[in-house]
């Protein structure tokens, strides 16, 4: 049945008061890797042509790699979006130049300190961003060296503020999130520090808090009361392409589970903060993992899938498995599925179970988080039994139509009395007449104004993992054993279906 669709209307938007960056400079170690091309540059040149920007800004690559400044603005050039107006694209990769040296040695960072000086003092530039764009193993050696150089602080000779951005992974297991915390603790402030998590720069991600906490309509809802369970799903049609080298040591817990899904589920299970903060949003977010309910062996028993996809079909092609990828062991027991059922234990949610998922090479790409809430207790329209009423779903997609949808019982028209299931839907790109720009961009933005709200803490990291590692280690000591196994193009192992089954619930596709 093809659901019903209701429009909606957008008025007039209501802004809050928006910061223009400080003239500033932006490092970004690995300029010349996959995200910076793809991601980075391009996000930088749409925030110059929103305006975002200050009107003095320079971007210096970072990179081991020898070219000189015009080489590099060649190489950004073929990244640009297409239609990129010609004197838009100059002023742009004007901005540009390159560092190329050893990023371990001292003296590269002597070096680097003399031309952030210089610049500073040509173009008055009051602020330093340091993105690390590298391989994780190369955090703490940039880290303690910017410290080193004098580089992780204001200087009080013009330069007003520092920052650093740190991809994730932040770490691979609890200890080292702590040790690399540790270490960046005694090189920076945490009011200095930005751990990035892409999801959160996604407008749907960031739309949860104002449609929470801009309505009244459903958070007198928003409880074990009326909600039954919650489903958050990350699914990707595409297997590890080139990244089995990293994706074998890490798998999908450590890719996808312990930040982008862990912060989803704090996001929809928070508090309401006092205000629209940084520290006020980020404390209830952290209060939500600290209110997860530790696994023990028992619960690991039951509530944990953990899979690997073996070949398939995908859009009417032959998919291989992942054993049979490139540079991926014959005998790797790495999930590239798995699912979690979590509770929380706290009043507003003590009950309620959240089911998580993610995986590779599922059916359809797709990120939501769909919101069931409990039948109807009785049926007054005789003989159709509560049960056979559709439960109210409330769907937060995050890509990739990005939308939101509320799922309710109606009476379809005609002479006789039939209730048909329609949504009412509201979409992103229909609504406000664009897509939501790329999530990088509000990422930049922010760390530039100095807003950490969607950026995470030191101890929210630690949460995230202090949850999985159980999991973890239990993947660990079983390896092959107890590894599912689901054909590339489905939506995972029957195990997967199983978990809901035995709470008669099912996934919603």
């Amino acid at each position: 049945m093809t659901p019903q669709v209701a429009r909606v209307s957008v008025r007039e938007e209501l802004c809050m008061t928006e910061v223009v960056p400080d003239p500033c400079a932006i490092v970004i170690f690995g300029a010349s890797g996959d995200l910076a091309k793809r991601k980075l540059i391009p996000s930088l040149l749409q925030l110059q042509a929103a305006g975002a920007l200050p009107g003095q800004y320079r971007v210096i690559g970072i990179g081991r790699t020898p070219v000189t400044d015009e080489q590099f603005r060649a190489k950004m050039r073929l990244e640009l979006p297409a239609g990129t107006g010609a004197a838009q694209a100059e002023n742009f990769l004007g901005r540009l130049s390159y560092f190329s040296g050893d990023i371990i040695s001292p003296g590269f960072y002597q070096a680097l300190k003399e031309k952030l000086d210089a610049l500073s003092r040509e173009y008055g530039l009051k602020g330093r961003l340091f993105y690390l764009s590298t391989p994780p193993q190369a955090y703490p050696g940039i880290i303690e060296q910017l410290a080193l150089a004098g580089l992780s602080r204001a200087d009080g000779a013009g330069t007003a503020w520092v920052r650093a951005v740190i991809e994730k992974p932040f770490g691979t297991d609890l200890a080292s999130a702590r040790a690399l915390n540790a270490l960046v603790h005694n090189c920076f402030s945490e009011n200095q520090v930005y751990r990035i998590d892409h999801y959160l720069g996604k407008e749907t991600v960031q739309n949860i808090l104002m449609f929470r906490f801009a309505n009244t309509l459903f958070e007198p809802a928003w409880n074990r009361n009326h909600i039954d369970h919650v489903q958050i799903t990350s699914a990707e049609t595409l297997g590890v392409e080139h990244r089995a080298g990293y994706y074998d040591r890490s798998g999908v817990l450590r890719d996808m589970f312990q930040n982008h899904l862990m912060q989803l589920l704090a996001m929809i299970a928070m508090e309401p903060p006092v205000r629209f903060e940084a520290d006020a949003v980020r404390d209830k977010k952290v209060d939500v993992l600290k209110a997860v309910r530790p696994f023990g062996e028992k619960e690991l028993a039951g509530n944990f899938v953990r899979a690997q996809y073996a070949a398939g079909v995908m859009d009417g092609k032959p998919a291989a498995a992942y054993r049979a990828e490139p540079d991926v062991p014959a005998d790797s027991a790495t999930p590239t599925f798995a699912a979690l059922k979590l509770e929380i234990d706290n009043w507003r949610w003590q009950g309620v179970p959240f089911y998580i998922r993610s995986g590779k090479r599922l059916g359809a790409r797709l990120t939501e988080i769909a919101v069931h809430f409990k039948n109807v207790p009785v049926s007054i329209f005789k003989p159709l039994p509560a049960d056979q009423l559709c439960a109210n779903v409330l769907r937060f997609r995050i890509q990739p139509e990005e939308a939101i949808t509320i799922r309710f019982e109606a009476k379809k028209p005609g002479p006789k009395l039939c209730i048909s299931t329609v949504n009412m839907d509201f979409n992103y790109r229909e609504g406000f007449g664009t897509p939501p720009p790329e999530s990088y961009g509000r990422l930049f933005l922010d760390a530039m104004t100095g807003d950490q709200t969607i950026f995470a803490r030191a101890d929210g990291v630690e949460e995230s993992w202090n949850i999985l590692e159980p999991v973890l280690a239990r993947a660990a000591a079983d390896g092959v054993k107890g590894l599912a196994f689901y054909p590339a193009g489905s939506w995972g192992p029957a195990e997967s279906a199983a978990l809901l089954a035995r709470d008669g619930r099912e996934w919603d596709s």
